[in-house]
């Protein structure tokens, strides 16, 4: 088998405009998954049903039964070109950064189609927190319920708040608002802060300013488009049902892929778009983020607004809205690299020897 082809993966919507590679299955699984376990929790009637991708119990309603990674501070990835490790029938496999561009190159056929429509060689990969959907509100949202329900109050310096947004939500609680510091204690708390979060999210229907304007300009241009996300599939899928975004994403990322960094996201979103990492744009708001998409060779287009613009100067490309871009942009962010393309340059123009003068008569 052409190892090329075996990284082809499938993606949760099939694009109109290309047919849906072989899937390749980026999580960490076993060769043997054994089925999931149905049990009753103690003195209640919910039936807690184990996820065999995540590992993390769902309640009867589907939300998730221990938080995640909403209020954490993940980590970045790939700060040296490591990416994750894949099942496939003939054993463990290593996919990293120079593999996965390696291998995901272009058939015969599709350089063609490229060459005609240089535009469909991109693909395009979206962060969900404040790129899709405005998570900041969201997450506040959540903190205010929070305090609500336990009788606390929160601070109103905008400097405390951005670091609850920030920070992890551990060490807001014990460092930050100083509610608890017993384990048990921060571990109830953090578990409804996330149930909170997803109680908010079923009402979310309506994305970033923008957006939409932006994707239909993609989709009318043929590029592919992810959505990246630590939230569950099935919450991510219905919020961009709600807002009628799903048709835009041909696949998308989320905590049932078993990715440990925001790094691999990425890459799980290029394999699944079956696009090089070195042809991939990422939308982000996060310096982090921005960090993640270099360490995986991706060009990075930062949208100004939860993070200043002075702390997203390593973005390749820096916007406070999404009307600011246009399909050009793409192609200029994959120009030269040895001049700033399409911005004047001086040009040395080479002077003519002077005239010989004749100073003797010949005649």
């Amino acid at each position: 088998m052409n190892p090329s082809l075996s990284l082809r993966s499938t993606s949760s919507f099939s694009p109109p405009f290309a047919p849906a590679p072989p899937s390749l299955s980026s999580s960490r699984l076993p060769s043997h998954v054994c089925l999931s376990k149905c049990k009753r929790s103690v003195g209640r009637s919910d039936l807690v049903v184990r996820n065999a991708l995540s590992g993390r119990e769902h309640k009867s309603d589907g939300s998730p039964s221990s938080p995640n990674n909403i209020f954490s501070q993940e980590a970045i990835g790939a700060e040296y070109g490591e990416g994750f490790e894949t099942f496939r029938m003939d054993g463990p496999l290593k996919v990293d950064v120079d593999y996965l561009n390696n291998k995901l190159q272009q058939c015969f056929l599709q350089r063609i189609r490229h060459a005609m429509k240089p535009d469909e060689a991109f693909g395009l990969i979206f962060s969900w927190d404040n790129v899709v959907a405005d998570s900041h509100s969201l997450k506040m949202a959540a903190w205010r319920q929070l305090a609500s329900e336990e009788g606390k109050e929160l601070p109103n310096s905008e400097h405390m708040q951005r670091n609850m947004l920030r920070l992890s939500a551990d060490h807001v609680l014990a460092k930050v608002l100083f509610w608890s510091r017993e384990e048990t204690e921060i571990e109830r708390l953090k578990s409804r802060l996330s149930e909170l979060y997803y109680e908010n999210l079923q009402n979310l229907d309506v994305p970033v300013k923008g957006l939409k304007e932006w994707l239909d300009a993609v989709y009318t241009a043929g590029i592919p488009c992810a959505v990246v996300s630590c939230l569950d599939r099935r919450y991510m899928v219905d919020a961009l049902d709600r807002m009628g975004l799903k048709k835009y994403f041909q696949s998308i990322v989320t905590e049932e892929d078993g990715m440990e960094s925001i790094a691999h996201r990425f890459l799980s979103a290029a394999v699944k778009l079956d696009r090089k990492p070195s042809k991939c744009v990422v939308f982000e708001d996060d310096p982090r983020g921005i960090t993640a998409a270099h360490n995986c060779t991706m060009m990075a287009v930062a949208l100004i607004g939860a993070h200043p613009a002075y702390e997203l100067v390593q973005a390749d490309l820096a916007v406070a809205k999404y009307s600011e871009l246009s399909v050009i942009n793409l192609r200029r962010l994959f120009g030269p690299k040895e001049t700033k393309f399409m911005d004047l340059q001086k040009k040395i123009i080479d002077k003519s020897p002077p005239k010989r003068k004749l100073r003797v008569d010949t005649i």
